[in-house]
C-alpha cells in the first residue's frame, strides 16, 4: 500500500468514453465530471451513489462553478453557462481557432476568478492557452503547445503550472495574480523517458501536484520542486485527471477513458472509464468560481 493513499475504490460504472475535469463544489458536497465526446456534464453524489447527467449538445471538455446553479463549460470552441436546474445554456464567448480540428481542452479557474483554458490541435505547436476574465475580455497567454492540459496553482499563488501532454512535460511560469499574467517558463516535470502522457493534475495544501498519467496506469505525486514522490496504481490503463474532494478535501476522485483502448486492453482495464477515489493524507486546495463568486 502507497504511504498516502489507502486502497482506489471505483465509486460509479460510468464506462465513460472520456472522462475529464473533476470538479468538486464545496458547498453542495457534489462532484461535476465530463464525459467529453459523450457530451455529457455529469454531477454525482458521493454520499447516494447517484449520478445524473446533462447532454449539451458538444464536446465538452472542461467546467468551473459559477453563479448560482451554474456550470462554466467548455464547449467545442465556445464557453457558456449551463443553469444545473433547467439544463438550458448561455454562450458567453465564441473562439475562432487558426488550425481545423481545434478544440477547447482542459481549463480551470483561478483565485481572482478568471477562467484559464487550453486548446488541443491536430498539428504539432498549433494549440494556445487562454484567459478568459469575468468581464468578457479575452487573452492568449501562451502559444506553441500541441494538448493545453493539466493546469493549476501553487498554495501560495505565485506559480502556475501547464501540462502539454504530447511533450510529455509540465511547465512552471512566474504568475502575477493581480495582472493575471504568466512568465519565466521552465520544465517542472519531464516524462520523455517514458512511453506516458501527463494529462490533468491537482495540487494539494503542501504544494505537491498529482498527475494522471495517461497510459501510465496511474497517478504520479510530485513535490513542488519537480521530484517524483510516489505512483499510486490504478486498475485502468488510461486515468484522466484527478481533483481533492470529500468533506474534508482528503479524497481524492479520478476520471478515467476507454477511447482509443482495443478491446485486449479494455479487457485488461476492465473498468476504464469508470470513476475512482481514494482516501490520502494529503488535503486539496478548493475549486475557484468563475467572477470570484
Amino acid at each position: 500500500m502507497n504511504p498516502t493513499a489507502t486502497a482506489v475504490q471505483n465509486v460509479l460504472n460510468a464506462r465513460a468514453r472520456l472522462g475529464e475535469c473533476p470538479l468538486w463544489d464545496w458547498d453542495a458536497q457534489l462532484l461535476y465530471w465530463v464525459d467529453v465526446y459523450n457530451h455529457r456534464v455529469h454531477q454525482f453524489d458521493p454520499a447516494t451513489g447517484r449520478d445524473r447527467f446533462f447532454d449539451v449538445g458538444d464536446v465538452v471538455s472542461a467546467i468551473a462553478l459559477a453563479g448560482e446553479q451554474q456550470i462554466l463549460m467548455a464547449l467545442g470552441n465556445r464557453l457558456a453557462l449551463l443553469d444545473t436546474q433547467s439544463g438550458t445554456q448561455q454562450t458567453l464567448y465564441t473562439a475562432e481557432f487558426d488550425c481545423p480540428g481545434t478544440r477547447f481542452n482542459d481549463g480551470k479557474c483561478d483565485a481572482q476568478g478568471r477562467f484559464w483554458i487550453g486548446s488541443i490541435s491536430p498539428e504539432p505547436q498549433q494549440a494556445a492557452l487562454y484567459r478568459y476574465d469575468p468581464d468578457g475580455s479575452w487573452q492568449t497567454m501562451e502559444t506553441g503547445l500541441t494538448i493545453s492540459n493539466g493546469l493549476g496553482w501553487n498554495p501560495a499563488g505565485d506559480t502556475f503550472y501547464l501540462t502539454d501532454s504530447p511533450q510529455r512535460k509540465i511547465f512552471a511560469y512566474r504568475f502575477d495574480a493581480a495582472t493575471g499574467t504568466i512568465g519565466d517558463r521552465r520544465v517542472l516535470v519531464d516524462l520523455g523517458d517514458e512511453p506516458v502522457e501527463p494529462d490533468g493534475l491537482a495540487i494539494d495544501t503542501q504544494g505537491n501536484l498529482w498527475s494522471a498519467l495517461w497510459d501510465g496506469w496511474c497517478v504520479v505525486k510530485c513535490d513542488a520542486a519537480g521530484r517524483e514522490l510516489e505512483r499510486i496504481p490504478l486498475p485502468v490503463q488510461r486515468p484522466t485527471c484527478p481533483i481533492f474532494g470529500g468533506a474534508g478535501l482528503t479524497d481524492l476522485y479520478i476520471t478515467t477513458a476507454s477511447v482509443g483502448l482495443s478491446q485486449a486492453e479494455i479487457q485488461a482495464g476492465f473498468y476504464a472509464g469508470d470513476l475512482f477515489c481514494l482516501r490520502t493524507d494529503a488535503t486539496g486546495l478548493p475549486a475557484h468560481r468563475f467572477g470570484g463568486a
